[in-house]
Order: structure tokens, then C-alpha cells, then sequence
């Protein structure tokens, strides 16, 4: 796996770990190539039975470097056009995966990042980390990852964060007030406390799971009604 990536595996959890901590572990072209791959690695591993994400350093994760980008024509090509066609390959819910995710913020989600907040299954913070979408301060659009985080929650606070773009910053405890995470924890304590989490998952039966996740996620996708008369 690339080095901007890691991949890791404690007991019967795997680890996805963003790597580029001297720049908000921000996804260059050598990233977002190595996760399609590393999501399926892991999802395929019948040893694994919950997958874990976090960010090394400060930052959880900050989008696009557009720096390193800049530099790489054939990369941007590549992110344009999977923007584009809404084939953004970045996340558990982009590729498909079956078992269950646990999104550990240890920092700064901004914007891209916040794909990976929107499309986990479980969500818990360390009381340093925070959230915003700067994408309308520098002349693009909010769409993606704030439509899947007013599906899940109140639209509200959503609009308010997507709007005021760079000026609005929420906070760890304001975002487990407002729903978008589970549960807040010391910065020492977040790793361990993602760990005992999926854990307690990996305990379940892995077809239930997966049934489970499916239900779940259709009663997102579906009305209520088409929900409730689909099948797991």
C-alpha cells in the first residue's frame, strides 16, 4: 500500500490510516489511488470483521491537496472526471464494502474529508477535532459530502456549515450535539476507544452485519415505505 496510506490489522480489526500529517492529510493522486484498493483488501480479509479510519497527527482528513494536484495534469484529469460522474471511489460506501465502519476524527475535517464522516457507519471524535466545508470560500460547491450529512441529520445545521464555507467551524461536542458523531473522547483515549468499538462489532455475526448495514443504508438511499418492503 502507499505510504500516504496505511494499512493495518489488530485482532479481528482493520485499520485504514491517512498518512500525509504535514498536510492535513490532505489526498493526493498516490492516496485516492491506494484506497479503492485498501478498502477491498480489507472488506475481502476474512480475518478482518470491522474496519477502522483515522488520520495520523493533527488532522484527520482536509480533501484535495489542489497543490499537489496542480502539479499532477493527468491526476486532476482523473479527479474531474470521477467528480464529474459522481465515481469518486474514496470510501466504504463509494466501493461497496459490507463490513461495518468506524470513522475515529482525530482533528480538522474539512471538506473532502468529510466524505468519510458522511459514509461511515459509526462515527466517534477526540474533543480536539472539528468539522467545516470551505469548498464555497474558494469558489466551489458544496454537494457531495453536505447532502450526505443532511440525509443522516438535522438539515439545519448542515446548510449553515455548507453556506458560511471557511467562517463556520463545528465543534467536537456541537457535532455529537447535532448527531453527526456517537461519541467524544480525551485525544489519548481515541485510537483505544475506536479499537474496543469494533471489537464489540467484530463479536456479531458477520452475515448479520452485513444484512444489517444493508437495511441500514437502503432506509438512507430509499422513501420509507420502499425501505421497509426491501429486502436485506
Amino acid at each position: 500500500m502507499s505510504e500516504t496510506l496505511l494499512v493495518e490489522r489488530h485482532g479481528p480489526v482493520g485499520w485504514l490510516i491517512f498518512n500525509r500529517p504535514r498536510v492535513g492529510n490532505a489526498m493526493d493522486a498516490a492516496m485516492m489511488a491506494a484506497l479503492p484498493e485498501a478498502w477491498r483488501e480489507l472488506d475481502a480479509d476474512p480475518d478482518v470483521r470491522a474496519i477502522v479510519v483515522t488520520g495520523e497527527g493533527r488532522a484527520f482528513q482536509t480533501g484535495l491537496d489542489v497543490v499537489q494536484l496542480n502539479r499532477d495534469p493527468a491526476a486532476l484529469r482523473e479527479m474531474s472526471r470521477r467528480t464529474k460522474r459522481a465515481a469518486l471511489q474514496l470510501t466504504a460506501w463509494h466501493l461497496g464494502v459490507a463490513k461495518p465502519v468506524v470513522t475515529a476524527v482525530n482533528g480538522v475535517c474539512a471538506g473532502g474529508g468529510l466524505h468519510f464522516v458522511v459514509d461511515s457507519d459509526i462515527v466517534i471524535a477526540s474533543e480536539q477535532a472539528s468539522f467545516l466545508d470551505p469548498h464555497v470560500s474558494v469558489g466551489q460547491v458544496s454537494a457531495f459530502e453536505t447532502i450526505g450529512l443532511a440525509r443522516r441529520a438535522a438539515f439545519g445545521p448542515v446548510a449553515r456549515m455548507a453556506l458560511m464555507g471557511a467562517h463556520e467551524r463545528v465543534t467536537a461536542a456541537d457535532a455529537r450535539r447535532l448527531g453527526w458523531v456517537s461519541e467524544v473522547v480525551a485525544p489519548d483515549e481515541l485510537r483505544p476507544a475506536a479499537q474496543r468499538l469494533a471489537e464489540q462489532i467484530a463479536k456479531n455475526d458477520p452475515e448479520a452485519l452485513a444484512a444489517t448495514k444493508r437495511a441500514l443504508w437502503r432506509a438512507l438511499e430509499l422513501g420509507l415505505t420502499e425501505a421497509r418492503g426491501a429486502r436485506p
